[in-house]
């Protein structure tokens, strides 16, 4: 056996590898300090393809949280203008498109030779040779590098390619927080104002949808008159009606809160009006009722659609006249309450039904709000699931966990018919699942389940639930559009009629790849 000797190390090749990376931290710092978009990108590209020996270089960034797909920024070096406009081409399909898809950078010694891009024209019109694209940060990227060409005959080499990622996932760091410092400056939050003023314990987004109802809601609160909030289940009515509260003038009066849909229809006036003794078989004292206990404060009913025919006539008279009479009582009480209403039924068709009194529906209509949905307010998604995390660690004492970011984008991703309520469930279970299993991150399979056993112990295929046929059926809509389009992802992001961050997004959280199809 022969013997085995040490590699030798040429020590100036190992002091010029240390110098190199010192004075890649050293330009890193550097471009730490800029605040100018436009220098950050040409400090950045010059770098770069000095590390590469790179003849062409084009450098792309783009705001994640940003749904415009006409803002951005980019710069090209030793491009043409037509040529710039050929590489910018394949943002939407090719090279670049395959790499902001997948996350996963391509390095080909010859483009006119690998069959995955010899068939563009481009290709061929150009010649084109090595190839670099590594995409800038994760989950999802916020854009791309570009290099095409060398300086000398070949390909990149491997230790360009680990300098090139190497310096691109220090780039993303440093780019997020000089985009996020410009949409700051340059694009407020529309809530920052509305918090300034209001009292808004519990309220999660910065979406406009939000801003929109939080705006009509100063204007109401202050008003001592009944309000109405309408919208879909699990949107959070109930929080609103206390933020209405907390921000009128009956805030240091008590909130009552009563859900008419969770009492029989016997028991509701009695909880309601409250009743004297004798009034009925179970009325051994005089009991008070949610009008009593919020006077000089605010009741909330939630669910008011579902009142029987006598407690809306009681409930008329208590708006109309401020009076009422509890069960047995043959004098009328005064109340002095606010009342806010709830519901996510459709009113006027209740009306038209004869299910709900047409006089008792104009009077709750004085002061209408309409709570919007999780769908109207996607972009507060992220935030709410993240605060959903940590109130159920908090809540169940569990160890803390993170949301991680493939749960984040299939978050995202997902449609939400139960609304926000049925987003904090699934997240609240998520954590739970995490915590045992001993995980620091929340993954998306503790999200969404698509595996169970059965009791025996045995996999079984459960029918699928509204959110998982969903999901599924986005993931193969979405698949086959892009085999149509050519994998083209703005054309296939045209034909659905979504934005192509958010196709991307959706790429990414199903993980549909061409080599899957």
């Amino acid at each position: 056996m022969a013997p085995e000797f040490p590699v030798e190390i040429d020590p100036q090749q190992e002091l010029d590898q240390i110098r190199r990376e010192r004075d890649l931290y050293l330009r890193l710092l550097e471009l730490g300090a800029l605040t100018e978009i436009e220098s950050f990108l040409g400090q950045s590209l010059k770098l770069v393809t000095e590390l590469t020996s790179a003849q062409n270089g084009y450098l792309e960034l783009r705001d994640p949280r940003d749904s415009d797909e006409s803002t951005g920024w980019y710069l090209s070096h030793g491009f043409s203008g037509p040529e710039t406009d050929d590489v910018r081409s394949r943002i939407s399909h090719g090279i670049i498109a395959e790499v902001l898809a997948t996350g996963q950078s391509i390095d080909t010694p010859s483009a006119i030779l690998d069959p995955r891009f010899s068939g563009r024209g481009s290709v061929q019109a150009m010649r084109i040779e090595a190839v670099l694209c590594i995409p800038i940060g994760q989950d999802p990227p916020l854009g791309a590098l570009y290099l095409q060409g060398h300086e000398r005959p070949g390909p990149f080499e491997e230790v360009e390619r680990r300098h090139a990622e190497a310096f691109c996932h220090h780039l993303a760091r440093l780019a997020d927080s000089l985009i996020l410092r410009l949409k700051v400056e340059g694009s407020p939050d529309p809530t920052e104002e509305l918090r300034r003023t209001l009292r808004l314990d519990g309220i999660v987004g910065r979406s406009a949808a939000l801003a929109a109802l939080l705006a009509e809601l100063r204007l109401v609160a202050p008003l001592d008159v009944s309000v109405l909030l309408t919208g879909d289940s699990g949107t959070g009515k109930s929080l609103i009606a206390r933020v209405v509260h907390d921000n009128s003038a009956r805030a240091s009066g008590p909130f009552v809160e009563l859900s008419c849909a969770n009492l029989p229809e016997a028991l509701i006036e009695n909880e309601l009006f409250g009743s004297v003794s004798g009034a009925h078989s179970t009325a051994t004292t005089r009991m008070l009722g949610k009008v009593a206990a919020a006077e000089h404060g605010t009741l909330f009913l939630d669910e008011v659609a579902e009142l029987s025919a006598s407690s809306q006539a009681k409930l008329l008279q208590l708006l109309q006249s401020k009076t009422y009479y509890p069960l047995g009582a043959n004098k009328a009480a005064h109340a002095d309450v606010r009342l806010i209403a709830a519901t996510n039924a459709d009113l006027e068709a209740a009306v038209a039904s004869g299910r709900l009194r047409q006089d008792l529906y104009y009077r709750l209509q004085v002061m209408p709000l309409r709570v919007p949905s999780l769908a109207e307010r996607r972009g507060d998604v992220t935030e709410l699931a993240r605060f959903f995390c940590a109130r159920a660690c908090e809540r169940h004492k569990l160890p803390h966990v993170e949301l991680a970011a493939s749960a984040l984008r299939s978050l995202e991703a997902s449609q939400w018919p139960g609304n926000v309520r049925q987003l904090e469930n699934a997240i609240e279970a998520a954590c739970i699942r995490a915590a045992g299993e001993g995980v620091v991150s929340v993954e998306h399979r503790h999200v969404f389940r698509d595996d169970r056993e059965s009791d025996n112990g045995q996999a079984e295929a459960p029918p699928p639930s509204f959110q998982d046929a969903t999901r599924h059926f986005q993931r193969d809509l979405l698949a086959r559009v892009l085999d149509e389009c050519g994998w083209n992802v703005a054309a296939a992001a045209r034909r659905l009629d979504i934005a192509r961050s958010h196709a991307y997004s959706l790429i990414k959280a199903f993980g549909i790849s061409r080599m899957q199809r």
